[in-house]
């Protein structure tokens, strides 16, 4: 399985919990719940690795909602029963390098 597949899977289980701060941030952003989980799920790629995270090893997920709203949740303890979904938020178009937001300009 690979590294996304997993990630896919713990979300189709409901194996995650959300840190204090993507509880925040999803209030702020109003990112439901239901749409982290189709974002995941439906059309979504691994982008970024932050090996050295505070959580453990991390990785930053952009995906895509049923409604196309597009959204990045980073995930960690991907290895553990329970993975941490560290933060969410609908990306800005200003820093990325184009519409699909998988590549950070400069």
């Amino acid at each position: 399985m690979t590294l996304l597949e997993i990630i896919r899977d713990k979300i189709a289980r409901r194996m995650y919990e959300f840190s204090r701060h993507a509880v925040d941030q999803s209030i702020q952003r109003n990112i439901s719940v239901q749409e982290m989980e189709q974002a995941i799920l439906a059309h979504s790629k691994l982008i970024e690795a932050y090996p050295e995270d505070k959580y453990g090893p991390s990785y930053l997920i952009s995906g895509i909602t049923e409604a196309e709203r597009p959204i990045h949740i980073q995930c960690a303890c991907v290895d553990k029963s329970m993975m941490k979904i560290v933060t969410l938020y609908e990306p800005d178009p200003k820093r990325w390098v184009d519409a699909t937001f998988r590549k950070r300009k400069g």
